[in-house]
């Protein structure tokens, strides 16, 4: 019996939705957690951007673009591996994941330039 790693290697098309499904759920999880915490318990407005809310949904961000492009520095080297099908798969999965930790970064820069809870 297979396990799970071994179905699923980075040539696998499942890649293809996995970099976008991480940064979507990374999007709600951020904007709703923030949202949230502004209604529960919002920071002071003369903290500025210094406040443990931003901090935390910076830390976040930053775990999530690390986890996206250690899959595209993965696919990249699988690209390198491989021929035919396998390598057409790795190199899109690697562009997506790509993709998706760019748009985590571009998403997350207000999170370092506005105060929360404006």
């Amino acid at each position: 019996m297979t396990t799970l790693m071994e179905r699923l290697r980075l040539t696998h098309p499942l890649h293809f939705v996995i970099g976008l499904t991480l940064w979507c759920i990374w999007f709600v999880a951020v904007y709703g957690g923030h949202a949230v915490a502004c209604e529960a318990a919002p920071p002071a407005p003369d903290q500025g951007v210094f406040t443990l809310l931003n901090g935390g949904l910076l830390l976040i961000s930053l775990l999530t673009t690390a986890v996206l492009v250690a899959l595209t520095w993965g696919c990249c080297q699988a690209v390198k591996q491989h021929h035919g099908r396998a390598r057409f798969n790795a190199a899109v999965s690697a562009g997506l994941y790509l993709f998706s930790a760019l748009s985590v970064v571009f998403v997350a820069l207000p999170i370092i330039g506005v105060p929360p809870c404006l």
